[in-house]
């Protein structure tokens, strides 16, 4: 182990105490729409991720937007997963949700947050999610 892989995995150890919360990843499932009943037969959603994170808001003021005639505010939050949470057989993309099951902060506990973007890089201590409450 060289120096930077010392303080990688002692920044990797300080990033996970700090993952108070805990999360759902998935993808939901895109449904089938029956046009004799006019009706959507939702699917199972994909499972990509469940156990602990972080989650911080980017700002403390969201971006009212319209969408579909309907007043929406945007609030932009990092969701960080530990760097040794096993890497999903699909990996999360924009369109998918992250749900706040449990966290010492009640308020945060069943916000959901939609996927914007997602972070790569080999030196981060933690894997990091770009997501949105859309309410």
């Amino acid at each position: 182990m060289n120096e930077l892989d010392g303080i990688l995995a002692a920044g990797r150890a300080a990033a996970a105490e700090l993952m108070r919360e805990t999360v759902a990843l998935y993808r939901p499932g895109s449904g089938d729409f029956d046009w004799s009943t006019g009706t959507t037969t939702p699917a199972p959603a994909t499972t990509l991720y469940s156990g602990p994170a972080r989650v911080k808001p980017l700002t403390a003021e969201g971006r009212e937007v319209d969408a579909g005639e309907q007043p929406l505010t945007l609030t932009r939050f990092t969701v960080s997963l530990p760097w040794t949470a096993p890497v999903p057989s699909v990996q999360p993309r924009p369109g998918d949700v992250v749900d706040i099951l449990a966290s010492p902060d009640a308020r945060m506990v069943g916000l959901r947050l939609w996927v914007t973007g997602v972070q790569y890089s080999s030196t981060a201590t933690a894997w990091r999610i770009s997501a949105e409450d859309r309410s």
